[in-house]
């Protein structure tokens, strides 16, 4: 899985260590919401069942692969 700079500093924080690269690779294959953001990045969420069926949000940079945000979205409703 391929990772921006940010993510692997925002990974340390403790309510990001939470999350299991599995979920985030999940997500990326999965994703059940998804969307475009003016600056080319994508938005992508899905449940995650192991975390009591909160919505992981994965943001990918511009070429569609590489991971650069990754946080449960508590005001994401779908």
């Amino acid at each position: 899985m391929k990772c921006s700079q940010y993510f692997l500093s925002t990974r340390q924080r403790p309510d990001r260590q939470a999350i299991a690269l599995e979920w985030i690779e999940e997500v990326v294959d999965h994703p059940e919401h998804r969307l475009h953001q003016s600056d080319g990045r994508l938005r992508l969420w899905a449940r995650v069942p192991q975390a009591e069926g909160r919505w992981l949000r994965v943001v990918l940079l511009e070429d569609g692969e590489t991971v650069h945000n990754a946080f449960f979205d508590r005001s994401f409703r779908p």
